[in-house]
């Protein structure tokens, strides 16, 4: 359960960034889509089973959680601690009409907000996007916060520890994959699983088609019965020379980055940090460097080039150099959720890094 301080600290910081922003309210959207429904429950304590939600909170007065009308039976709606919930036949009618004539900043406006609500929203409300405000209004988690990514931490790498077991040249992904995704499930994070495993330099679904060879990289990304997102993992089996080297690069990364992700410093500053064994090796980087990690899976501010975001004390980032060769095949993808400490960068799993 959330604590009562722990929710008003939360409105209380996205209020902060309204009144920066010169909002009357906002509209935080969610939707089913794994990764992406976690806005919603970081503002109402409601999981997202089946189709979408959108929370209202005013500059000043009570909050109300908006579905569509057929999500009434989809997800466990007294689960959330918003007592004014609204379902609309069209959820964007009842917002135009809630919200006419003020600035409305919306978190989810190029990805998750539907067409059909952002017409009616948008022709009676000033409509401006809110994702980045939003964002790094929560990016600095509290100490319960912290609690529940610990704990996802801990549920990811005993799922990598069941992968790791399970693996062998010649299994599917799936049936490797298998006694992991049992371990989430059995753990408390239902539905908040996001797990792969790359083919090449390319992510792939864990399917029994899949089979894999002497060298297995998994991608495992859950979030525990908390909501919080992290991604742990490291890859397995016997590299060739050109893994080998990489592998280096990632040692390097591994090294820098507890200096790097300390207070004070910009992203900026920590992706230079980090990519520079792989940049000085002539390698192109496939995926952001890192980014920072929460309730959504991915949420500004990313660690990347020209990101002059100061980093601050307990924020969390997904760290995952994704190193490609020349060849476009050989790539290196490991994991790992990171916390800002006064002191630098705290890996959270406490895995070694090395391949296993």
């Amino acid at each position: 359960m959330v604590s009562r301080q722990e929710i008003e600290r939360r409105y209380a910081a996205v209020r902060a960034a309204m009144d920066s922003a010169g909002l009357d309210a906002i509209v935080v959207c969610g939707s089913e889509y794994s990764g992406f429904e976690g806005a919603v429950t970081y503002m109402s304590g409601f999981q997202i089973v089946h189709r979408y939600a959108y929370v209202l909170l005013p500059r000043e007065g009570q909050p109300s959680i908006v579905f569509p009308a057929e999500a009434r039976y989809v997800g466990e709606h007294g689960t959330s601690w918003i007592d004014d919930q609204v379902f609309a036949e069209r959820p964007g009618e009842w917002l135009g009409e809630r919200l006419a004539g003020r600035r409305v900043g919306v978190y989810g406006l190029d990805y998750v907000l539907t067409v059909r609500d952002f017409a009616p929203l948008h022709d009676k409300a000033e409509v401006v996007p809110f994702d980045v405000e939003f964002d790094l209004a929560r990016a600095a988690k509290s100490d319960e916060e912290v609690e529940s990514v610990r704990d996802s931490v801990r549920i990811n790498t005993e799922g990598f520890h069941a992968f790791a077991s399970a693996y062998a040249p010649g299994k599917s992904a799936a049936e490797v994959l298998a006694p992991a995704e049992e371990l989430f499930v059995a753990s408390g994070c239902g539905r908040l699983t996001m797990n792969m495993v790359l083919v090449g330099a390319e992510f792939a679904i864990a399917r029994g088609e899949t089979v894999l060879g002497d060298f297995c990289i998994p991608s495992l990304e859950i979030a525990g019965p908390g909501g919080h997102w992290v991604e742990v993992s490291r890859a397995l089996g016997k590299p060739n020379a050109e893994v080998s080297r990489m592998l280096e690069a990632y040692e390097e990364y591994f090294e820098a980055a507890k200096s790097a992700l300390r207070p004070g410093a910009t992203a900026h500053d920590a992706h230079r940090a980090v990519s520079k064994g792989f940049t000085e090796r002539g390698y192109h980087l496939g995926h952001v460097t890192g980014h920072s990690i929460g309730m959504t899976m991915i949420e500004h501010p990313k660690i990347g080039e020209g990101i002059e975001t100061e980093l601050q004390e307990n924020m969390v980032f997904s760290m995952h150099p994704h190193v490609i060769a020349e060849n476009g095949h050989d790539c290196l993808y490991m994991q790992d959720t990171w916390l800002v400490t006064p002191g630098g960068g705290e890996a959270l799993a406490g895995l070694p890094m090395k391949l296993y």
